[in-house]
């Protein structure tokens, strides 16, 4: 994800010297126009990037194409973004530019807060569809992604070998493998996160959607198999208990020092890997039932604008240059994210290696607010909190869905 207001993304997995020379050419692109900031529009702009090396790379991003738009921009990173803006939305006082996860932007476009991008003038024409779909709300385009992210199943190569065992693809290959690779409480075959927030229902998405569920109807035979398959990874000791409070990061480093042998992460996980020198490891798409297709989760933020008049065609004019294909290309090499547009990612898999798998698989990723739309958050909630309850072992995985669809429809 990074996801779910948890999207803190990373340096990318190139060498350090290579994700400077991204920075570098945001940088360096920020050269003086020759006009003065006092003949300039001033927008504001708020997002929740708050870690390096993003926290430095984004208003120099911002710079760029403020400049290319003639106007400056005035950042604000705010850690709790959604309360922020659903609060200023109902004022309508939302910034001018806003960069927001991807299954908020649903509540903000109901308020009637944001801006049609499309009527002024912002494209999608080529971009992955379901990436386009992540930005829409009754039909009309609030929100552009310069880049995206899904979830993958890392595994360590010398661990898997040593097992005589290769690399899963489906539930049951899955399983046998996690049994297989698990040395009691030392080793656990695969880990992933399902604490009780948005990472745990995005992490369970792509078990969820591989078996075909939809989130309209939580308890379908299709989310109890799902459900079902996950808790007895952990009632038979392939997984550890832990993953109840672990988050993505913390996954990471259990994989990163050698207590998982396999893990369900995402893309912003590889810098950690190089930082700690491990080589040794493969990443391949989510398995998935015999009879299902690999799927997952959407993850990533999007640009989106609110105000009106010049400043709202100023703003989709700064949209326009920040979702362009030479910054989106900059900004996934700084993120590991898959860039929006096909081609672009494409260019970003052969030369990053590391990111073909998740390029290879963006296409079939689905947008947690496809169905749902402003909605989404009510149900994520109670899937979190059905996973939580299963995998706790207080209720069986299909009292534990029934419970999650009452209070997801009250």
């Amino acid at each position: 994800m990074r996801t779910a207001n948890g999207s803190r993304p990373t340096r990318p997995f190139v060498t350090l010297v290579a994700a400077a020379t991204a920075a570098g050419l945001l940088l360096t692109a920020c050269g003086d126009d020759g006009s003065t900031d006092n003949e300039k529009i001033t927008l504001s702009e708020m997002d929740y990037y708050n870690a390096e090396p993003t926290r430095s790379a984004l208003p120099k991003l911002l710079n760029r194409c403020g400049k290319q738009a003639g106007v400056v921009i005035e950042r604000q990173i705010v850690p709790d973004l959604r309360t922020r803006l659903l609060q200023l939305a109902n004022s309508r006082e939302l910034p001018d530019l806003i960069l927001v996860d991807n299954p908020d932007l649903q509540q903000l476009a109901a308020t009637g807060a944001l801006v049609d991008l499309d009527a002024r003038g912002v494209k999608t024409d080529g971009l992955y569809p379901n990436i386009v779909e992540s930005g829409k709300y009754r039909g009309k385009l609030y929100g552009v992604a310069p880049g995206v992210n899904q979830l993958a199943l890392y595994y360590n190569k010398s661990m898997l070998k040593k097992a005589g065992v290769t690399p899963p693809s489906t539930w049951d290959e899955l399983r046998i493998t996690a049994k297989r690779l698990t040395q009691g409480n030392k080793v656990h075959g695969i880990g992933f996160a399902a604490p009780a927030t948005e990472e745990g229902s995005f992490q369970f998405e792509s078990f969820f959607f591989s078996a075909g569920a939809s989130l309209e109807n939580l308890d379908s035979p299709q989310g109890v198999s799902a459900l079902s398959f996950v808790k007895d990874l952990v009632s038979d000791g392939s997984a550890p208990k832990d993953v109840l409070s672990w988050d993505q990061t913390e996954v990471g480093e259990q994989f990163t020092n050698g207590s998982l042998a396999m893990m369900v992460n995402g893309p912003w996980e590889l810098p950690q890997l190089q930082k700690a020198g491990m080589k040794d490891f493969g990443v391949v798409p989510m398995p998935a039932p015999a009879s299902g297709t690999s799927s997952g989760a959407l993850g990533g933020e999007v640009w989106a604008a609110g105000g009106s008049g010049d400043r709202a065609d100023k703003a989709a004019e700064v949209i326009k240059c920040l979702v362009s294909k030479d910054n989106s290309l900059a900004w996934a090499k700084l993120t590991n994210y898959v860039p929006s547009d096909p081609k672009v990612a494409t260019a970003l898999g052969a030369s990053v290696p590391a990111m073909k798998t998740f390029v290879q698989t963006i296409g079939s990723a689905k947008s947690r607010t496809a169905e749902l739309g402003p909605e989404y958050p009510k149900y994520s909630q109670a899937l979190w909190t059905a996973v939580q309850t299963a995998l706790s072992g207080s209720k069986s995985p299909s009292a534990a869905l029934a419970e999650a669809q009452r209070q997801a429809t009250e």
